[in-house]
């Protein structure tokens, strides 16, 4: 990833990383089986394991430094933070020598509780003392576009986080925060003014 990032990059759990409620689909205790990555299952067997393109996302955002932060609109924080625990991300494509990483520590910052997005986006802005207009944040739910209202750029997921929607919202990202380019005082030296 070459191009110009976001400082901060939201990402909502439920339907966005993972196909499935936490406060409903499943049913603690949640456990991983050995030696198993991007899945664990719960007490009757169900799976939670992150979409197809999540772990080599997370992999490029920590290698390029960009601040991660779940934001879940749950009512159960405890089982959501629980799975990102449990959940092993796969060492980055072409790592032979990598070891697997909870999920959990790809995320530097976690606003995961019940009520309203534009809440949490707040409490990140107050964390980091980052600017809304470096704030991009991916969810499966339209209604969630209300964070837009403070400035934070907003990319649907409604299918999950793929490759696809991923270049899709740095690309909005991108056009409504384009590089201002300052220019320096002209080179001038020895030539005519």
């Amino acid at each position: 990833m070459s191009s110009r990032l976001p400082k901060l990059i939201a990402l909502d759990l439920d339907y966005t990383l993972w196909d499935l409620w936490i406060d409903t689909h499943v049913t603690p205790p949640f456990r991983r089986d050995n030696n198993t990555v991007n899945c664990v299952r719960d007490r009757h067997n169900h799976e939670i394991a992150f979409y197809h393109d999540v772990p080599e996302i997370l992999h490029r955002l920590r290698a390029a430094g960009v601040i991660v932060a779940a934001c879940s609109r749950t009512g159960a924080p405890s089982l959501a933070r629980q799975a990102l625990g449990l959940l092993l991300v796969p060492p980055k494509a072409g790592d032979k020598h990598g070891s697997p990483t909870p999920a959990i520590k790809f995320f530097d910052q976690q606003e995961i509780y019940p009520g309203s997005k534009i809440t949490h986006f707040k409490k990140l802005h107050d964390k980091t003392d980052l600017p809304y207009s470096e704030m991009l944040f991916f969810d499966d739910e339209s209604r969630n576009r209300e964070v837009e209202s403070l400035g934070v750029t907003f990319c649907l997921a409604p299918n999950g986080l793929d490759e696809r929607t991923f270049q899709k919202g740095l690309n909005e990202w991108r056009k409504r925060h384009p590089v201002e380019v300052v220019e320096g005082p002209s080179d001038t030296a020895g030539g005519d003014k």
